[in-house]
């Protein structure tokens, strides 16, 4: 038994790293009411920490290299165990944000070393185990996200989806301390350098992204504000490009080299990655908030209504994930993504002013059966699609690709689903902008309650239809972007062509350990 404590360690770890992905869901309509949180505010809740995620996971990689994996992932948990804290003590929705911020970045440090840490543990036999066990967490922190974030939400309060954290967290890094082997650097890595101009650019370019498409519901496209974001974004994107050129030229490591872009497999598969993730998450965050600003559901009842999904994705993945391995990569992530493009149609067609939550059930369970297909596939396509001393690289690019598509779903979904119901509340309401809002941002029930009493069941009757109106569009946005990705995949992604061993000459090694830090 002795020797599973490191896997112990390792998976209490990816847990709340998971968990946290889709905890929060249920306990944003709470945390609105709690906080006098706005619609762009509970957006910025889940994004924060996603967009974090996104933008230092190819970083953290690199920082594991200098530093040891073992030590990043401790600092890690413990980082992440404090952002937590803050979370739960957050007085208002800046506080909140800013904290979910700093999880993320906890979030990065855990993601990129924990499969490292596995691999340099165990060996043999005893490595499919620990890597198969820790997959089956993975799968589990998901479909227990909805679930457990509503019985703490109900029972408790929104705040002890963050505090529970902090006791996992401690075991977590008293067993890693313990029980885990201190690794050593490369022998390499004193040489390497952090892609600071890389990473800088990067978070800057999508940060700014994400804000003025959030900040496009409220303002508009024309706005200084939306216009300024979008500038930044721009001139971002061109400082990114230069700073990995340079970088390239200098012979240092870029964060992404962006030679990789120019194969079609590499390029078809991030793509796919980003299309994948906002296809099949981004508009979840509007779902919940619609079973219970409008539909009256608990946080549990509301939980349970989301597991679909999640269930129908860990049972693929867990059954299926043996046989997609052995299938050309193109095939179970294209075939992934066209069912979760079915799955959101099918909620498309579902949904309606009278839906109820069994309106879900069908379209998560496919989307869900695609999730399964795609999501084991997806690092490993990635990593093949590349030559050996760029694997880690691919690893951490095609998982920065996914968060980074979480993000700037939420953030355009909110508004194709604030564009949508504005034009059911047009003529009904004096500020139909401000009233589609504030139904994002789940305050349904006020809206009804500031009608005269004798127009009460109208505007109720009014939210209804907006609400599905909006939920609608999300969903055929959603489809759109799954089959994209589809076809992105299908089209570009070919069988991994085999890569000859690199030159012990050129100074570089096989990546082992390194392979896995990103993934």
């Amino acid at each position: 038994m002795r020797k599973w404590w490191p896997l112990v360690a390792v998976s209490l770890g990816a847990f709340i790293l998971l968990v946290d992905v889709t905890i929060v869901n249920v306990a944003l309509p709470e945390m609105g009411d709690d906080l006098h949180a706005d619609f762009s505010s509970l957006q910025w809740v889940v994004d924060a920490y996603a967009l974090s995620l996104a933008a230092l996971l190819l970083v953290a990689g690199s920082l594991a290299d200098l530093f040891g994996h073992r030590r990043l992932y401790a600092v890690g948990l413990t980082l992440f165990a404090l952002a937590s804290l803050g979370c739960g003590l957050a007085p208002n929705a800046g506080v909140l944000v800013a904290a979910r911020a700093v999880q993320g970045a906890g979030g990065a440090l855990m993601f990129a070393t924990s499969a490292a840490l596995l691999g340099a543990t165990y060996q043999g036999r005893d490595r499919g185990t620990a890597f198969g066990i820790w997959g089956a967490v993975n799968g589990a922190a998901a479909a227990a996200g909805p679930i457990l974030g509503g019985l703490l939400t109900e029972h408790i309060g929104w705040e002890a989806i963050f505090l529970v954290n902090l006791p996992i967290a401690a075991a977590a890094v008293l067993l890693t301390l313990r029980v885990v082997r201190a690794d050593r650097p490369r022998t390499d890595a004193r040489r390497a350098r952090v892609d600071i101009p890389g990473a800088v650019t990067f978070t800057l370019a999508a940060a700014a992204l994400t804000y003025g498409l959030i900040r496009s519901t409220e303002s508009g496209w024309t706005s200084a504000t939306v216009l300024v974001s979008f500038a930044v974004t721009a001139a971002s994107l061109v400082g990114f490009v230069l700073a990995e050129t340079r970088a390239g030229r200098r012979g240092e490591v870029p964060m992404l080299d962006l030679a990789l872009l120019r194969r079609p497999s590499f390029a078809g598969l991030m793509g796919g990655a980003l299309l994948f993730q906002g296809g099949a998450f981004g508009g979840l965050v509007l779902v919940s908030i619609w079973l219970q600003s409008v539909l009256g559901l608990g946080p549990v009842e509301s939980g349970l209504a989301l597991t679909p999904m999640a269930v129908a994705s860990f049972l693929v993945a867990a059954f299926a994930g043996r046989y997609t391995q052995r299938l050309a990569p193109r095939l179970p992530i294209g075939v992934g993504l066209l069912l979760v493009a079915v799955g959101m149609y099918l909620l498309y067609t579902a949904m309606s002013a009278d839906a109820g939550r069994s309106a879900l059930v069908l379209g998560l369970a496919v989307a869900g059966v695609g999730v399964g297909l795609a999501t084991p596939v997806l690092v490993s396509a990635a990593t093949g699609s590349v030559p050996p001393r760029r694997m880690g690289m691919a690893a951490g690019a095609v998982n920065t690709f996914r968060q980074l598509g979480t993000s700037l779903a939420i953030a355009v979904l909110g508004a194709v689903f604030t564009h949508a119901a504005r034009a059911d509340l047009s003529g009904a309401v004096p500020d139909a902008h401000g009233a589609a809002s504030a139904l994002a941002g789940g305050q349904a029930q006020r809206i009804v309650a500031a009608a005269p009493k004798e127009h009460r069941a109208a505007a109720e009757d009014l939210v209804h239809r907006a609400f599905a109106d909006g939920l609608q569009s999300v969903f055929l946005w959603s489809a759109a972007a799954a089959v994209l990705g589809g076809l992105l995949v299908l089209a570009l992604v070919r069988p991994n062509p085999p890569h000859p061993p690199t030159p012990a000459a050129s100074g570089e090694t096989e990546p082992t350990r390194d392979t896995a830090v990103r993934a």
